[in-house]
């Protein structure tokens, strides 16, 4: 069997099979798996028809999204536990990652056993843009607060800033550190650096959509994001100066505002991280979409 370690060049085959079917998750899109290459040796195949993307680092291998095809055959979802059971020496790591729901009761009739791993977020767009009523008081004060005292340049990203990016982020990792050193949060906030600097490199390739917001001349707030279905826009990178008040409230908006061709903003899930989950939960999500992973049953699980 081939494996094809992934490249921009994979881009077109990727988009056919993601484009089979319409897609809530935030992960099924090229641009949020490749990134991810600096992090996990990312390689794909073709299983009976279906498109199959391994994920592998010293820990293991496992399958990033399910099986992707015009019709699921239980024979594929077999012949990938069998590849997988020969690359993991602990069988344990064995596992499809990131079911949607609608996918969830063909694995549990397979047998596999289909537990719940994280939700992504998905809102109205006009609420986010707009900010109404009293629920998003707190979030309009600070927008309005940003706008009266700061003189500000809102502009699309450019490829001559990413050098001014990168700063940008790691001041604002500096400012997260901080204030949390707990040593797998900042492990986490190195890795999504070394992400975002793919994002950086490859930002024309990857069909992304990027905003600056410059205060002084300088670079202090930047966000990045994605089509991700006909009617959901993915916002896949926030990063502001954290000193300045209601930067975060303005751009996070205003990039809303702007995505004025879909009717819900999709902002990923939250990481495991309490504190990113109460600020996603206070925009008041119109619901959570959930993930799931995929094992084998009456298997103890070390993940």
């Amino acid at each position: 069997m081939l494996f094809n370690k992934i490249s921009l060049k994979d881009k077109p085959i990727f988009d056919k099979y993601l484009g089979l079917e319409r897609h809530e998750l935030s992960v099924y899109a090229f641009g949020n798996i490749y990134i991810w290459k600096v992090l996990f040796d990312i390689q794909w195949t073709i299983i009976n028809g279906s498109l199959c993307v391994f994920f592998m680092d010293n820990a293991g291998s496992f399958l990033y999204i399910p099986p992707l095809s015009a019709g699921k055959e239980p024979e594929t979802i077999n012949k990938v536990f069998d590849i997988l059971d020969k690359f993991n020496k602990n069988k344990d790591m064995s596992r499809i990652e990131n079911i949607e729901k609608k996918d969830s009761l063909f694995y549990e009739n397979l047998g596999y056993s289909c537990k719940n791993k994280s939700y992504d977020y998905l809102y109205q767009r006009t609420g986010l843009s707009n900010l109404p009523g009293n629920k998003f008081k707190s979030k309009r004060a600070s927008f309005n607060y940003f706008i009266k005292h700061y003189k500000f340049e809102y502009l699309p990203f450019s490829l001559r800033q990413k050098a001014s990016c990168l700063e940008l982020y790691d001041g604002w990792a500096r400012q997260r550190k901080s204030v949390s050193s707990y040593r797998v949060y900042t492990g986490m906030l190195e890795d999504s650096r070394r992400c975002f600097k793919v994002v950086l490199d490859n930002y024309l390739r990857l069909d992304l959509v990027g905003r600056i917001v410059k205060i002084n001349n300088v670079i202090k707030g930047l966000t990045f994001g994605f089509k991700l279905n006909g009617n959901t826009f993915c916002i896949l990178y926030e990063i502001t100066d954290l000193s300045i008040k209601g930067l975060a409230q303005f751009i996070f908006a205003r990039f809303c505002r702007e995505s004025k061709d879909y009717k819900y903003i999709n902002i990923m899930d939250d990481s495991g991280l309490e504190n990113l989950k109460k600020v996603k939960l206070s925009y008041r999500p119109e619901k959570l979409i959930p993930a799931y992973i995929v094992t084998k049953k009456n298997e103890p699980r070390t993940f």
